[in-house]
């Protein structure tokens, strides 16, 4: 069974981080909110605070198949200011393990340099953040293991991607079913 942490940081974009971890967890595929600094309680852009399964000093990579990223602001540019997350993006594309990032986090990924030669997406108008990437302008992009997305509206697509990426289409398919999300 795969195991996945998605980072979280104040500021981050509520929607973009509760839709991927419930769709995921509703997968039946681990999913822990880890704060990337000592505290367990975040608050997102829109006034939400989320409390976080962990703090990033109490995981130990190796357990985890898969990291996510969040977008929203300031919550992305404190991904992008993390040490510890810029390495666990590196080591997770090193090992060929997924790397997804929605909205402006995947600017954070293209300041780590996994995107070198890459497709990718990102908020319009972020675009030259995805430094080495052939961005595109669809919901979602997968390219190997990386997933990218646009935003809040293409949340859902962005986690049944995901749900995809350790399961199958079909399972990701009647997924989106069963919460009444209609595809275009």
């Amino acid at each position: 069974m795969a195991k996945l942490l998605i980072c979280m940081a104040d500021g981050l974009e509520e929607v973009e981080a509760l839709t991927t971890v419930d769709l995921v967890r509703r997968a039946d595929i681990e999913m822990d909110m880890v704060a990337i600094k000592e505290k367990k309680n975040i608050m997102g852009a829109h006034g939400i605070e989320i409390v976080t399964d962990k703090c990033f000093s109490e995981i130990n990579l190796s357990e985890y198949d898969g990291i996510v990223l969040p977008g929203g602001m300031p919550g992305t540019n404190y991904l992008r200011e993390s040490e510890n997350v810029i390495a666990a993006v590196k080591e997770f594309f090193k090992a060929k393990k997924l790397v997804a990032a929605i909205c402006a986090a995947p600017t954070v990924l293209g300041y780590a340099g996994v995107l070198e030669g890459k497709n990718a997406t990102c908020y319009p108008g972020m675009e030259e953040g995805l430094s080495g990437a052939c961005a595109k302008e669809e919901e979602v992009v997968c390219d190997g293991n990386v997933i990218t997305s646009r935003g809040v509206g293409t949340a859902i697509p962005f986690a049944l991607s995901i749900v995809s990426y350790f399961t199958d289409a079909k399972k990701a398919e009647s997924l989106g079913k069963s919460i009444v999300y209609k595809a275009n």
